[in-house]
């Protein structure tokens, strides 16, 4: 191999891997998953980015979805299966890593009073969050005005967290089995939410309670009733008083679901065109719905697919914007309430 063929080898990899290793992005970046670090708060920090295919001049929506507690980025993305839909639905999708003692293991959210080491250092992941979509909106051909948020258990918990503490940058959340942990209830705006929660779910437990012990550990921690969840918010939003049952769903023998049900009940004329919506399952256990079949089944309970997150999660918040709050008048804060209890590490 001749000297000049061989330096730019070298330089083309050593782009590469510094891409992987810092913070080098730039706007023209093409279709494909990367791996970002950043640091927030002296801590190193990363997360995993799925880009689709898009045209010159497009903006897309950016959907932020956080793993469970004890899990991963990487383990997120294989599991919820995104990426796919991203692509079909021209979305930017990233997943960050939480904190914990072991890097990109065993990591955890600090969503409030949940969930481990994280919320015991107090770790600002709203902080980190939004520092990770201004990275990625410098670099990236993101719409600040659809940036939307979801996770599952621990990380239901984050997106819940994020929408009280930032709802002047996230347009709407999606938390899927995770209850909201946060210790004061003041959010900055009417964030439209949706909630996926199966009553059968063995270990965030949909009516609250002190859930079974974490595997290896002696730590049980104490589950928010969704009810009270989904309500509060209702009541935050100054909603219709009583939920409009708007779907049905039933499993089927032939995918494996046999006697599983999904209802969706959603409250509607809510304060700044906000809509509050819950997908209340039977059946299924601790689960992204539509995710990997049977992923730790002897842990989480029986998957499902009588819904799928990925689209019902789209189907709702891609309908709202930060452009369409901007065009509503100003409306009175709510006074300030009570968060919600300690919840569930998962996975």
């Amino acid at each position: 191999m001749n000297t000049s063929r061989t330096a730019r080898i070298l330089s083309i990899l050593a782009s590469l891997l510094l891409f992987g290793m810092t913070q080098t992005i730039n706007a023209a970046m093409p279709a494909g998953d990367y791996d970002i670090n950043i640091e927030h708060g002296s801590i190193p920090r990363s997360a995993l980015v799925h880009v689709p295919t898009y045209a010159e001049g497009e903006h897309l929506a950016l959907v932020i979805n956080y793993h469970g507690g004890g899990s991963h980025a990487r383990a997120q993305q294989t599991y919820t299966g995104m990426n796919r839909h991203a692509d079909q639905h021209g979305y930017i999708v990233v997943y960050p890593n939480g904190t914990g003692r072991w890097k990109n293991r065993l990591l955890t959210w600090n969503a409030g009073s949940c969930c481990g080491a994280a919320a015991r250092s107090q770790i600002n992941d709203v902080g980190f969050t939004l520092q990770l979509i201004d990275y990625l909106a410098e670099r990236l051909p993101i719409d600040s005005n659809r940036v939307y948020a979801t996770g599952l258990s621990n990380g239901g918990m984050m997106a819940y967290r994020l929408a009280v503490q930032a709802g002047d940058r996230i347009a709407a959340i999606a938390a899927v089995a995770g209850g909201m942990v946060v210790d004061q209830f003041a959010p900055v705006r009417s964030v439209p939410v949706m909630h996926i929660h199966s009553v059968d779910d063995p270990r965030a437990l949909y009516y609250g309670g002190l859930g079974p012990r974490f595997p290896l550990t002696n730590q049980r921690v104490l589950h928010p009733d969704i009810d009270n969840v989904i309500n509060q918010w209702a009541s935050f939003a100054e909603c219709s008083a009583s939920p409009v049952r708007v779907d049905n769903r039933t499993g089927s023998k032939k995918r494996g679901d046999a006697g599983h049900l999904a209802t969706l009940e959603r409250y509607e004329n809510c304060r700044d065109s906000s809509i509050v919506a819950l997908w209340k399952l039977r059946g299924p256990g601790h689960v992204w719905p539509g995710g990997q079949r049977n992923y730790l089944k002897r842990l989480l309970g029986p998957s499902t697919t009588v819904i799928d997150a990925n689209d019902e999660i789209w189907k709702f918040v891609s309908q709202f914007s930060l452009a369409q709050v901007a065009a509503l008048p100003e409306s009175t804060e709510a006074p300030l309430g009570p968060g919600g209890d300690e919840s569930v590490i998962v996975e």
